[in-house]
């Protein structure tokens, strides 16, 4: 080893253990059981994200934590990476290209309905905490504040979700009052009604919304290659691959099987992102690994603003960012464009 090689990996190793040290965990006090007592503390309190789940459940009603709580693991626990630590990689760089505007990381607060639900300030807190974090978030038609007010609190492009299914007349109107408020990207969901419940695709509908927006507009719900051209076809500028959350599907596949196969039939036609399952820093390389140009997540975040309102999602988004640059720089991929299909290993048991 030359002494530049020596140098450097000493630098690269000083600047790990510098990301880790911001998350130096303090002892937990006991409870009766000898376990660790669960409490609401301090927000700087929380050193990863999935701890968010724990704080939530302790402020939400049990039906609230229902629709909020982890799902399987699946696909994500059987995926490692193969990592270079003789790789230098000090210059990290997360930044993302996507629809024209520039990424500080590869990370979207996905749509949640009625976070008035969650806490007093909803959407408003969810958008105060996205930009302070840079992040990109989508509002929904059905959100418990205005879009426009919603819109005012962020400094970040923002996206607006409707589904497929709703009275088109209805969807244009939203639409309509979005792009006036400055929404920059129409979310159009499919396979599953505002209510949860699966419906048929409405691709005439889907068609008409790409023709009218007069923004770029995408497809979530897709989980089949076949979907997913037709989506291209109908004008569609952009995919998600998605099972909202396992309001569809069957057999346990989750969006991240599927988004290899999506991934290499899209090819660079066009930008393919995936969400379902993920809650971690890694999980989130895995996503990447595999084809994704960014991962749309939204049960950490929305765990963050039941427990603590902005706060919360500005931690929970740091905390993410922060694990994704840690696994990145591990693994011997500092910027977003090395990151490739080899770093993951799955074991198919």
């Amino acid at each position: 080893m030359t002494k530049q090689t020596q140098t450097d990996t000493l630098r690269r190793r000083n600047a790990i253990r510098q990301l880790g040290n911001s998350f130096t965990r303090p002892a937990a006090a006991a409870g009766q059981d000898g376990l660790p007592a669960i409490r609401r503390g301090p927000v700087e309190e929380i050193y990863a994200a999935p701890e968010f789940e724990q704080t939530a459940e302790l402020v939400l009603s049990p039906m609230q934590y229902e629709s909020l709580k982890s799902g399987e693991r699946g696909s994500f626990d059987k995926m490692t990476f193969r990592q270079r630590l003789m790789v230098y990689a000090m210059d990290l760089d997360l930044t993302t290209e996507l629809f024209g505007h520039s990424m500080f990381a590869p990370i979207i607060v996905g749509p949640v309905s009625h976070q008035g639900d969650l806490h007093d300030e909803g959407e408003l807190a969810t958008a105060r905490g996205s930009s302070a974090s840079q992040t990109i978030m989508v509002a929904t038609r059905s959100a418990s504040y205005p879009i426009a007010q919603i819109a005012s609190e962020t400094t970040q492009p923002l996206w607006f979700q409707v589904y497929a299914d709703d009275d088109l007349g209805a969807v244009r109107e939203g639409v309509a009052e979005a792009t006036d408020a400055g929404c920059e990207l129409l979310c159009v969901t499919i396979g599953v009604s505002s209510e949860g419940a699966p419906v048929a695709v409405q691709w005439d509908s889907i068609e008409a919304l790409t023709q009218s927006a007069g923004v770029p507009v995408i497809v979530k719900g897709v989980m089949n290659p076949d979907d997913a051209r037709t989506a291209l076809d109908r004008g569609a500028t952009g995919l998600v691959v998605s099972n909202h959350g396992g309001a569809v599907g069957f057999d346990g596949v989750l969006p991240i099987d599927v988004l290899p196969e999506i991934a290499d039939v899209i090819g660079n036609r066009a930008p393919v992102l995936v969400d379902g399952g993920f809650k971690r820093g890694s999980d989130i390389l895995k996503g990447l690994a595999l084809g994704a140009k960014a991962v749309m997540l939204a049960r950490p975040i929305m765990w963050g603003l039941a427990a603590y309102g902005a706060p919360g999602v500005e931690r929970a988004l740091y905390l993410l960012i922060n694990e994704l640059a840690r696994n990145m720089a591990a693994s011997g991929r500092p910027r977003i464009d090395m990151i490739d299909r080899a770093l993951v290993r799955i074991d198919s048991r």
